[in-house]
């Protein structure tokens, strides 16, 4: 299962917390050829992994790019692919190349989403100087792409698992305590499903994410980049934490599998300021 996991507050009141905490994982198969995350060769303010199955290559599931601009995809469980249709990894790498803001964008991905299998797409645009702005579209839900809302506290209980309403936003109500507790309605979890669709493995990780960010003002950055780690599952082939702070200064980790093996990893770190 892929699953992404991110809070977003464009005007953090703390100097020491984060406008964007972003964890994600990529499952696929471990024979399909990939690049691990760097910067492109033929245009280095972008920063991803990159898709080397033939007729895919050059498509990511997840970057960002020294302007602001990040997109992260994850595959809609469907009983059957369409093998004709077009790779999706192409989305994300459009986005990023591309001069258009993220909703834009989105709303024309919308009218071109039947080419092709199920997909869920998120696109930012992260600007210290205009405030960060996040979309989110899946060709399988709503026909038009939605603004999500950022950080703020709203009252929910924990209690059962259905789903409830805050504002323009969906939180849901953890099976955990039986008690209400503040949940930040800027935190969202998507997997293999719709937006915030409860599956249990998905509540259970957003749970634990949750409490890594209300730890994060106080934690060292790599002591929070290790913990946002472990809320991964460690059996996917590549894990992405992403960290953009109150300044703009963006700090990308990729934790990738080697030779199949769940006992060997390869952790590499990116840093920078945004330009925007």
């Amino acid at each position: 299962m892929c699953i992404i996991f991110f809070k977003f507050d464009p005007r953090p009141v703390s100097k020491n917390a984060y406008r964007l905490i972003l964890a994600a994982n990529r499952d696929e198969s471990y024979h399909r050829p990939s690049k691990l995350a760097d910067f492109w060769e033929n245009n280095s303010e972008i920063l991803s992994g990159l898709d080397m199955e033939e007729g895919k290559a050059g498509g990511t599931w997840l970057g960002i790019s020294t302007r602001g601009k990040l997109g992260a995809l994850t595959n809609y469980l469907q009983p059957r692919q369409e093998p004709d249709a077009r790779g999706r990894g192409e989305l994300v790498s459009h986005f990023l190349t591309s001069d258009m803001d993220s909703l834009s964008y989105l709303k024309k991905v919308s009218t071109e989403g039947h080419l092709y299998n199920g997909f869920n797409l998120i696109a930012a645009d992260l600007s210290t100087a205009k405030g960060d702005v996040v979309c989110y579209y899946g060709n399988r839900g709503e026909p038009e792409p939605i603004v999500l809302t950022p950080g703020e506290p709203a009252l929910v209980s924990r209690q059962g698992r259905d789903c409830s309403y805050v504002g323009n936003t969906m939180c849901h109500l953890w099976p955990l305590h039986g008690q209400a507790d503040l949940l930040p309605i800027g935190t969202y979890g998507l997997s293999n499903a719709l937006l915030e669709t409860p599956w249990k493995k998905l509540c259970f990780g957003k749970q634990l994410f949750t409490e890594a960010v209300e730890r994060s003002e106080s934690l060292p950055k790599d002591i929070l980049v290790t913990q946002l780690l472990e809320v991964l599952n460690n059996e996917e082939a590549t894990n992405t934490i992403i960290l953009v702070d109150a300044d703009g200064h963006v700090t990308f980790t990729e934790r990738s599998m080697l030779d199949k093996d769940t006992s060997c990893w390869e952790t590499n770190t990116y840093e920078f300021t945004l330009q925007s």
